[in-house]
């Protein structure tokens, strides 16, 4: 009996290795799925690529194909959290294209790549069964990209397939599109080139009976109705999705497998430590006056004077089942107070915003700056201007992957450790400071004017947190916009709306009851049940995200957090623009200045120099910035008018004594020998002017090998004729052969006049040349 009992791991992990065996025969056989989303065709097959994996799918639109692939170990994760990573990759040789580093191959991961892995990370994590802490990937792996068919959506769609078609517990599949709006009409995954003049950019994960999973959402002041009605049409479109995995699943006959086990709390221990705590903790989230750290506290306390009488009740408990039972008794108690007394944790009503303070022009040396100030959530915003050079350049492989292209705003969204009163390491950005950064840029970027002279990078910094600090970020970023005199064409807001659900016990993917929370704590956030952050103007939205945390939200519930959403947006603003209601009307006396300098084709290589050596010293020692608008004229960036000076004085140092004159064509000058040279003469037709090289070839009629010959002289005068100026290069064009013959000819005389001019700018208008 021993001996067998002995044997009794060995058996299960026959039996899990057998399973594992079974993967490659199991998806031996391929299928194939067709989906028409209108006048596309999506397309879902298995069985063909990457059979040792749990599950594989390759998902093709147009010419677009992803192979996305999903494995879980069968041993528990000693974290105690679901363990998932989604790596989104962008394969260079899927574009047709060699990446251009010095090993040209795929190196690091780019933002597209971070943010569309969060984009299928936040679509399939709610739907794995609670207490699932197995370690599992899923793999996204572009194999052909048309450049016509973005290959994000794709890919959630991909992860959908492949969980559902392996064994790993998923309670999916779930479906996506992108939905767009050009001339007020809706499209189901649109192509690059209807993007680029779409004013919404909407991709919605729904689950089956039209509930709605994930939204990630940028837009140009879309109407709320007009939103509402895409969300619709977007959830009816991932119904035929989910409908074509299942027929997958069904033809597979896919079998689930069975979890050596779920962490969960044991119902003693939770019984337990309810009877222990639950009257402290009411106590705690009733008490108005505590405070993100006071509350924090007094909860921790709590929590240790629990977790010693439970280990002294249930001494063979694991750590995780102790930590737990009292995180499922607070849970409660939270939620249950909101869902039936309808109060929250700091005495606001659920619709109720907290207070809110706004101050614009913090830091005077700043091209901009503002402190937005939203309960306990502090976030400060400056602005900064410099040259179109400066704008963020996408490499070829990006773009033509992903299609992003160089970009003149950006808004860069730190977090720190003290914002939460924590030690963490400094240094790089993470994920997180990612994904909120970019949501806060989408809120912003429509307003931006698209013909502005300066790239414009907004960063964000949370000096304290306790909730939605991007949404506050997209606040303090529109006030700060606002006080460097960014002529935005409207304020932006945004508010963070919390859901607190009670499930249906029969049904536990339905909803029995629900609370939505306008501007929620960090508490709430953690405690709740969705983060569903929405922003934009007075008018219309601008960006939207959810982060849902159960398996679904129905279709109506999702209007009405627009809805409570919008109206807290428009309070917001009316107390933004107590603060700054416009923008300033000129920017500040030490931003930046553009001038153009005109700089005719002939007197280019003077103003350059050798190799471009004068611009490199200009730009060294005056720390502007130049570039070249057209044939004839340069622009110069200057980080501040002292700057722009300096580089006036330096300009007119180069060129002092490249003043060039009106010639014309065909006339004879007098021109003076300043050196003699193998191979011709150097002249000057006037003092001030750059040497000019006459050939020996154009001295005389007969061939020469040197000057001399002639008996030229440096500081002698002849006579040249002008031919106007090489096309090519620009250089002049003298011969004195031509006066040779004895047909009588007029001497010239020049006047002056200058060729290389500065446009007269100042620091707060780009200036033209006239």
């Amino acid at each position: 009996m021993r001996r067998l009992l002995r044997l009794g791991p060995s058996f299960a992990r026959l039996h899990v290795r057998l399973c594992h065996q079974s993967v490659y025969s199991s998806h031996g056989t391929g299928r194939k799925v067709g989906v028409d989303l209108g006048e596309k065709k999506l397309e879902i097959s298995t069985g063909r690529f990457a059979r040792f994996a749990d599950g594989s799918a390759v998902v093709q639109l147009g010419d677009t194909s992803v192979m996305v692939t999903a494995v879980s170990k069968t041993k528990p994760s000693p974290s105690q959290f679901m363990p998932l990573v989604v790596d989104y990759r962008q394969k260079a040789a899927a574009a047709g294209r060699i990446p251009t580093n010095y090993l040209r191959r795929e190196l690091g991961t780019t933002d597209n790549e971070i943010l569309t892995s969060r984009l299928i990370d936040r679509s399939i994590r709610p739907l794995f069964p609670a207490g699932y802490f197995y370690d599992t990937q899923v793999l996204c792996n572009l194999l052909a990209v048309d450049g016509v068919n973005d290959p994000d959506v794709l890919a959630i769609n991909g992860a959908s397939a492949a969980l559902s078609l392996s064994d790993i517990p998923w309670n999916g599949p779930i479906g996506a599109v992108r939905v767009g709006l050009v001339d007020g009409e809706l499209l189901i995954n649109p192509t690059r080139s209807e993007m680029t003049s779409s004013t919404l950019n909407l991709i919605v994960a729904g689950a089956p009976s039209s509930q709605v999973v994930m939204i990630e959402a940028s837009a140009e002041n879309v109407l709320q109705q007009d939103f509402c009605h895409a969300m619709k049409v977007g959830v009816k479109h991932t119904q035929q999705i989910i409908q074509a995995i299942q027929q997958l699943v069904r033809e597979q006959k896919v079998t689930k497998r069975t979890p050596v086990k779920l962490f969960s709390a044991p119902a003693e221990m939770v019984q337990h430590a309810r009877q222990l705590a639950s009257e402290k903790i009411y106590a705690v989230f009733t008490d108005y006056t505590h405070d993100k750290i006071s509350r924090d506290d007094a909860v921790n306390k709590i929590r240790l004077e629990t977790e010693v009488d439970l280990k002294e009740k249930f001494p063979l408990a694991e750590p995780f089942e102790v930590i737990e039972s009292f995180n499922t008794v607070s849970k409660d108690i939270f939620r249950s107070i909101v869902l039936n007394e309808y109060r929250r944790c700091d005495g606001r009503e659920l619709t109720a915003l907290r207070d809110i303070s706004c101050d614009v022009d913090i830091f005077k040396p700043l091209h901009g700056s503002a402190l937005f100030q939203r309960g306990q959530t502090q976030v400060l915003c400056g602005v900064t201007f410099d040259s179109l050079e400066s704008s963020v350049k996408a490499d070829i492989i990006t773009t033509a992957l992903s299609g992003v292209k160089d970009k003149n705003f950006m808004l860069h969204y730190e977090f720190p450790p003290y914002a939460t009163n924590e030690v963490g390491k400094m240094g790089g950005i993470n994920r997180r400071e990612l994904g909120h950064g970019a949501l806060a840029e989408k809120a912003l970027r429509p307003v931006i004017p698209k013909d502005f002279p300066f790239t414009i990078r907004v960063t964000s910094e949370v000096l304290e947190s306790n909730g939605s600090s991007s949404m506050a970020s997209a606040c303090g970023g529109s006030l700060a916009l606002m006080d460097a005199g960014v002529p935005i064409s409207s304020a932006v807001a945004g508010v963070a709306i919390g859901l607190i659900s009670k499930p249906n016990p029969d049904k536990p993917t339905d909803i029995q009851d629900y609370r939505l929370l306008t501007d929620i704590l960090g508490i709430e956030d953690y405690l709740g049940d969705m983060d569903f952050k929405l922003a934009g103007t007075n008018k219309g939205i601008n960006a939207l995200q959810a982060d849902v945390k159960i398996p679904g939200l129905p279709l109506k519930l999702v209007m009405e957090a627009i809805q409570q959403g919008t109206v807290a947006k428009r309070e917001i603003l009316g107390i933004m623009n107590k603060s700054i209601t416009k923008p300033r009307a000129t920017r500040k006396e030490n931003g930046p200045v553009i001038e153009n300098v005109r700089v005719p084709v002939s007197r280019r290589a003077r103003f350059v120099g050798p190799g471009g050596y004068n611009l490199r010293r200009l730009q060294a020692q005056t720390g502007v910035t130049i570039s070249q608008l057209d044939e004839e004229t340069f622009s110069v960036f200057a980080p501040t008018p002292g700057a722009m000076n300096e580089a006036q004085d330096f300009i007119n140092e180069i060129c002092k004594d490249d003043q060039e004159q009106q010639l014309e064509f065909g006339a004879v000058y007098t021109a003076t020998i300043i050196e003699i040279r193998d191979i011709g003469v150097m002249v000057k037709l006037y003092p001030n002017m750059s040497a000019v090289l006459l050939h020996n070839s154009q001295l005389d009629h007969k061939r020469i090998r040197h000057p001399s010959a002639l008996g030229l002289e440096v500081g002698q005068q002849i006579q040249v004729k002008y031919f106007g100026r090489d096309p090519t290069d620009g250089r002049m064009r003298l011969s004195r052969k031509v006066l040779q013959s004895p047909a009588s000819t007029i001497v010239k005389t020049l006047s002056e006049k200058q060729s290389i001019t500065m446009g007269t700018g100042n620091s707060q208008a780009t200036s033209t040349d006239s």
